[in-house]
């Protein structure tokens, strides 16, 4: 598993006009082949009335799965240039859409490719591009007296303070980033001089 990879924020649109041609990117987090395929599906259904629905996207940590769909304009025109703004950024799981409504203008090859290549630039840049980290999930174990100094030090830390429960002991839950674990476990000894309970749970990303 990558120790961090960047994806889009999560679903958003946004309008381009071009020579009089309508534009509209949609996007969205993708994390199977199928997620993507329902995705176009959905945008397609929505504009079944536009002049393409131009798609593609880029899955697994590897880029194992790629697919690009010109939907009608000439090969190589739309979906491709779709996919190489992906590649360009970086990106993860993510999925595009390009709606065009046709303006009476014809762009030709390096029109189109230009126009779908900026409508998903510009749609990036709208919807946002985030980081993911892989954390493993902690719990850390103490006794009450040790409360004010280690919560004190957690929340004015820069790691991830999920949940804290009063119990017999205090409990907190933090996401830790995967590189950074044992330089964590080793601060949390140092900080209670030794007397605390860390237990290691699931791998995920945050």
């Amino acid at each position: 598993m990558l120790a961090n990879y960047f994806t889009v924020c999560g679903f958003g649109s946004h309008e381009i006009e071009i020579e009089k041609s309508k534009f509209i990117c949609y996007i969205n987090e993708a994390k199977t082949e199928v997620d993507a395929q329902r995705f176009i599906s959905e945008i397609k259904k929505k504009h079944f009335d536009a002049s393409h629905n131009c798609s593609a996207y880029l899955i697994g940590e590897n880029d194992e799965i790629q697919k690009a769909n010109d939907d009608g304009e000439p090969s190589g025109t739309a979906g491709v240039p779709m996919l190489e703004v992906l590649k360009k950024r970086g990106l993860k799981d993510t999925v595009v859409v390009v709606t065009r409504y046709f303006g009476g203008k014809k762009l030709g090859a390096g029109g189109l490719i230009r126009a779908y290549g900026q409508a998903v630039s510009e749609g990036l840049n709208a919807v946002g591009i985030v980081e993911r980290s892989l954390v493993k999930v902690m719990n850390v174990k103490i006794n009450y007296k040790l409360l004010g100094k280690v919560e004190f030090a957690l929340r004015n830390s820069h790691y991830h303070l999920e949940n804290v429960n009063h119990m017999e002991e205090v409990s907190f839950e933090l996401w830790i980033k995967i590189n950074e674990v044992e330089i964590f476990k080793n601060w949390m000894i140092e900080l209670t001089n030794g007397s605390c309970h860390i237990n290691e749970s699931i791998v995920k990303y945050m």
